[in-house]
């Protein structure tokens, strides 16, 4: 915004505001006078023709004609007469109701469209404002509707007659001088405003022109990028020391812009080289790490405990495969399985913390943590044997053997961070439930499925996809069992039918019911001949039909390998 309009915007409204006062106060002033004086003149009628009218009584009454229908109709046209006479406007209109809202005089323009008893030519609300007055019996001013014009009246009763008598104007025509005074108020305060506005525009043109050369002077050298250019100082004012003092300016400006550059161009190179730092450690080292070391450098070698779900995945008889191929296309197709493992994996938000050889070790709920960490690992760890279908169609495609892993997943609370020194540090994690991850994946050879989860994971996935105990380990390093577990994400009508009398048949097993047990899993593999883990149950709840475990025997089988 301009400092020219700036200055009308603030002295206009300073002046149009004095100018409105003083025009709405001379308005009021003489709408009241206006008012007044008209309501005084009806008012005058009005006493006048009650003047009259009672004189006309009083004529009856003092030559006893009261009472005579001949000699009271004609004082009641004597008054209707005089009413006529007293008329100065041609919206006037005198009218007179009795008692039961019957008109019974009029005189005025509306004569015509007033005739007639009450109803027949007034709307229903005239007619009980009417009847309501005679009722009342008062006078006084006051505003009416009749025959679907809006009036004002000076009103009285006249008992004698049975009357209560309106003498009324029209309201356009008693407020039409007041509106007058309005409009012309309005047509004074517009002429006063614009020229107001044409004062203050060359006022604030004559104030502003010395800026605008200054100000333009300025826009070039911007737009031009010489700073050897200077502001020319015409004035001996504060204008004159704004422009010395830009002038002034421009010269440090010129010595400080060859250094600007030079920092400029030190900064994009700095930047590229920060950026390439990141694209190369961000395929070793997660991004919100990288992020976070930027951030607080000083937050490196500092770890923290969280819980974390994490899953080992490794090649079945990877050494049998690689001796069978070529070491070019091994790595080959190794790159490709990897390519398409650790997709799944980031996928479901997953993070790869190394690889291990032809084993993949990955983390879910660092460095970000989600409340369906487990879920996610899960999900992740079947996703990647159906992924693995896909690939070994591929291999079979270009006659290379097919690969077979097994996926062990645990969740609990772990140290993550980054381990080591500042010559070599990872950022991974540690703990017994890392080792517990490792192991299940081992003992997926064991029960032949591929994927293996602790009863910790299953407990946070068990209502979003459908799970089958496995058995109770305790793994090689741990004095105590649990639980793992297996999942699918789609199950046929015979395998959920299975699933179900394997739930049965274990809980039978682990209650030392072996015969129910035994029979349970028969059926099992009536339905699913090659089920290894049914296979499993059975030969055990032979055996210990044959010769029963101890009485602490709680069913935990502990394996001697990882």
């Amino acid at each position: 915004m301009s400092i020219r309009l700036k200055i009308i915007l603030i002295v206009l409204p300073l002046i149009v505001a004095s100018i409105a006062l003083a025009g709405l106060s001379s308005y009021f002033v003489a709408a009241q006078a206006v008012t007044r004086i008209a309501t005084e003149f009806l008012s005058f009628k009005a006493s006048e023709l009650e003047k009259y009218a009672e004189s006309q009584w009083g004529l009856l009454v003092d030559n006893g004609f009261a009472g005579r229908p001949d000699m009271e109709a004609a004082a009641r046209a004597a008054v209707e007469s005089f009413a006529g006479s007293i008329r100065r406007s041609p919206t006037e209109a005198i009218i007179a109701a009795d008692a039961e809202g019957r008109l019974q005089m009029r005189s005025g323009p509306d004569a015509g469209r007033l005739a007639g008893p009450l109803g027949e030519a007034l709307a229903a609300e005239e007619a009980a404002a009417l009847a309501s007055l005679g009722r009342a019996g008062s006078s006084g001013f006051g505003s009416f509707r009749l025959g679907g014009v809006d009036r004002v009246a000076s009103y009285f009763p006249f008992p004698a007659f049975g009357w209560t008598v309106l003498v009324s104007e029209e309201k356009g025509a008693f407020y039409g001088e007041v509106e007058s005074i309005f409009r012309s108020s309005l047509e004074i305060l517009a002429g006063a405003a614009l020229v107001s506005v044409l004062l203050l525009l060359a006022f604030a043109t004559y104030l502003t022109k010395p800026l605008e050369s200054v100000s333009s002077a300025m826009r070039r050298i911007i737009a031009s990028g010489d700073l050897s250019e200077r502001v020319p100082v015409e004035y001996d004012d504060e204008i004159g020391q704004l422009s010395h003092t830009f002038n002034l300016m421009l010269g440090e400006l010129g010595k400080a812009y060859s250094q600007i550059k030079r920092y400029a161009f030190d900064a994009v190179v700095a930047q590229k080289k920060e950026t390439k730092i990141r694209n190369i450690f961000q395929l070793y080292v997660p991004k919100d790490v990288i992020e976070s070391y930027f951030q607080n450098p000083e937050a490196m070698l500092v770890g923290s405990n969280r819980p974390v779900a994490v899953l080992f995945s490794d090649i079945r008889s990877f050494t049998t495969i690689s001796e069978s191929m070529e070491p070019d296309v091994l790595v080959t197709a190794l790159n490709r399985y990897f390519a398409l493992m650790v997709d799944t994996i980031m996928d479901r938000g997953g993070v790869v913390d190394k690889y291990i050889g032809d084993a993949i070790m990955a983390m879910f709920g660092a460095p970000t943590k989600h409340e369906d960490d487990a879920l996610r690992a899960v999900l992740a760890g079947l996703e990647m044997t159906e992924a693995l279908e896909v690939f070994n169609m591929e291999q079979e495609a270009r006659g290379m053997p097919p690969f077979r892993i097994g996926v062990g997943i645990n969740y609990g609370v772990v140290t993550v961070g980054n381990i080591g020194c500042e010559k070599k540090m990872n950022y991974t994690l540690i703990g017994d439930p890392v080792n517990l991850a490792s192991r299940l994946e081992g003992a997926t050879k064991l029960y032949k499925q591929p994927i293996l989860f602790s009863q910790d994971a299953h407990e946070r996935v068990k209502d979003a996809i459908r799970c089958r105990l496995v058995d109770r380990i305790q793994v090689k390093g741990k004095t105590e069992g649990v639980r793992v577990y297996t999942a699918r994400t789609m199950l046929g009508p015979d395998e959920e039918r299975a699933w179900t009398i394997s739930e049965e048949a274990a809980a039978a097993y682990y209650g030392r019911d072996f015969r129910r047990a035994a029979d349970g899993f028969r059926e099992l593999l009536s339905i699913l001949p090659g089920d290894h883990v049914a296979q499993l149950f059975l030969e055990r709840s032979d055996r210990f039909m044959k010769s029963p475990p101890p009485p602490e025997w709680n069913g935990v089988e502990v394996l001697t390998e990882k």
